[in-house]
C-alpha cells in the first residue's frame, strides 16, 4: 500500500444535547459522527478541525427520537445506537441512515432532523444502508438476516424482503457494482437488489469467505475504490472487489468501526478495558497504514460510551 499522508481526525465529546434530538450544523465543515450509548443514547457530530474535543464548540449536530421530531411511536426502540452514515437521497437532500441495537432503524433529514422514515426491524439492528430508490437495508446480528425495507412507500412502511446472513453486522451499497454488500460473521456477501420499490428482491451474486471469524465493520476506502474495509474480531483486512479477496491484512483487533478520509488516514474505534458496555470506549485511535498499521495517536473524551465513529 502506498505512503499516505497524515491529516488529524477529531471524533466525539460527551457533552449535553443542545436540544432535544437536534442541533444546528455547519454543512461546509468536515465532520466525524459518532454513536454514543451514553444515558438515553444519541448520535453526536463532531467538527474534525477542532483540537479539544471537550470543548462546547466542538459539537455541531446531535439527533435521537423523539415525539418533536416525528419518532414517538419509536423511541422505545432506541438508547444503543450503532450506526450514523451521512447520504444523499434520490432527491438530492442530505439524510442520515441510523441504527440502534434495541431494535430501530431510521432515515432522518440533515440538519433538521425531521422522519424521512422509521423502522424496528429488531434482532440487535447493526447497520444500515440507504438504497438509491429510497429503500432501506439493515442488518441485525442476533436476528441473522439482512433485510430491505420498503422506506421508499413511506415513512412507517414495514414490508420487507430479508436474506438469512449469521451475525449480521455490516451493510454498504456499492454505487459503482450496484450490488449491497453485507458482512456477516464468517463470510462477506455482494447482494442484488432486483423487484421494485414496493417489491424488491435480493439475491447473492458472490461472496467472500473471511480469514478469520466474527466479521464486526464494513465501509468503503475512498482511497482506492477497488477497496473495502473489512474488520473481524482479530484483524482488518483491504478486500479487493476485482480480486474478491483480500490484499492487505492489518493485525488490529476489535474494531468495532473503521473509516479513512481520502488519503488513507484511518479512523478506529476498540472496546476499552473496564467500561460498560464492554463493546464501547471513549478513545478514537488514529492510523496511517504504511505495509502495516502505523498507530499515530489518540483522542480520549470524558463521558462518552461510544461504539462507531463515522466520518462525514
Amino acid at each position: 500500500m502506498g505512503r499516505l499522508r497524515q491529516v488529524l481526525l477529531v471524533a466525539a465529546t460527551a457533552l449535553g444535547l443542545a436540544a432535544p434530538g437536534v442541533a444546528q450544523a455547519q454543512a461546509s465543515q468536515q465532520l466525524v459522527a459518532v454513536t454514543d450509548q451514553a444515558g438515553s443514547g444519541a448520535i453526536r457530530v463532531y467538527d474534525a478541525a477542532a483540537t479539544d474535543w471537550n470543548a462546547a464548540g466542538a459539537q455541531k449536530w446531535s439527533w435521537k427520537p423523539s415525539s418533536a421530531n416525528g419518532f414517538g411511536d419509536l423511541t422505545g426502540y432506541w438508547g444503543a445506537p450503532t450506526e450514523a452514515k451521512l447520504r444523499t437521497d434520490r432527491s438530492g437532500h442530505k439524510v442520515v441512515v441510523t441504527a440502534d441495537s434495541k431494535g430501530l432503524a431510521a432515515v432522518v433529514s440533515y440538519p433538521s432532523g425531521k422522519r424521512v422514515w422509521g423502522g424496528k426491524p429488531g434482532g440487535n439492528t447493526h447497520s444500515a444502508e440507504l438504497l438509491p430508490d429510497g429503500n432501506v437495508a439493515v442488518a441485525s446480528s442476533t436476528g441473522k438476516f439482512v433485510r430491505v425495507y420498503t422506506a421508499s412507500q413511506g415513512p412507517a412502511a414495514s414490508k420487507y424482503v430479508q436474506y438469512d446472513l449469521d451475525q449480521a453486522h455490516g451493510v454498504y451499497w456499492d454505487s459503482g457494482r450496484k450490488v449491497l454488500w453485507a458482512l456477516g460473521h464468517d463470510e462477506l456477501v455482494a447482494l442484488k437488489v432486483g423487484g421494485t420499490p414496493a417489491a424488491p428482491k435480493l439475491s447473492r451474486t458472490s461472496s467472500w469467505a473471511l480469514p478469520t471469524k466474527d466479521g464486526h465493520d464494513l465501509v468503503p476506502n475512498p482511497a482506492n475504490a477497488d477497496l473495502l474495509w473489512v474488520s473481524t474480531g482479530s484483524a482488518v483486512y483491504e478486500f479487493s472487489k476485482a480480486q474478491n479477496k483480500e490484499v492487505a491484512t492489518h493485525a488490529v483487533k476489535g474494531v468495532k468501526s473503521i473509516n479513512s478520509m481520502a488519503d488513507g488516514t484511518v479512523l478506529t474505534t476498540q472496546p476499552k478495558p473496564g467500561m460498560t458496555p464492554d463493546w464501547c470506549t471513549d478513545t478514537v485511535n488514529i492510523w496511517q497504514p504504511i505495509g502495516s498499521f502505523e498507530h499515530k495517536g489518540s483522542r480520549t473524551v470524558k463521558s462518552v460510551k461510544m461504539y462507531k465513529a463515522r466520518v462525514w
